[in-house]
């Protein structure tokens, strides 16, 4: 199961969340999460005017904040390592891997 985001992907191969974030500038950075681990998920789905996030919570970390800002407004920041902003045209797949992870985790 894969999804595009903003700037990077979300993979889940049914054990393994694999979320890589692309810099510009940079390599690109791949952080794996297991699907045991994880405690709870956040969908903000994206809209015609702004990106969305899939989120990831694990025991022993806090969730990353949403932005403030102006061009990253209701998103976690782009150095959050569970979470990844996801544009409009992502929000079902999305939904679907979120769904996948909470039944694997369950």
């Amino acid at each position: 199961m894969d999804v595009k985001g903003v700037m990077g992907s979300v993979q889940f191969d049914g054990d393994w969340i694999t979320i890589t974030k692309t810099a510009v500038g940079q390599q690109d950075r791949e952080y794996r999460i297991r699907a045991a681990d994880v405690t709870g998920t956040r969908l903000k789905p994206g809209t015609w005017l702004f990106h969305g996030y899939v989120q990831f919570l694990v025991s022993g970390s806090l969730p990353a904040e949403e932005s403030r800002g102006v061009l990253s407004a209701g998103r976690p920041p782009q150095s959050d390592p569970h979470s990844l902003s996801i544009p409009r045209r992502s929000n079902d797949a999305a939904a679907k891997l979120v769904q996948a992870v909470e039944q694997a985790r369950g």
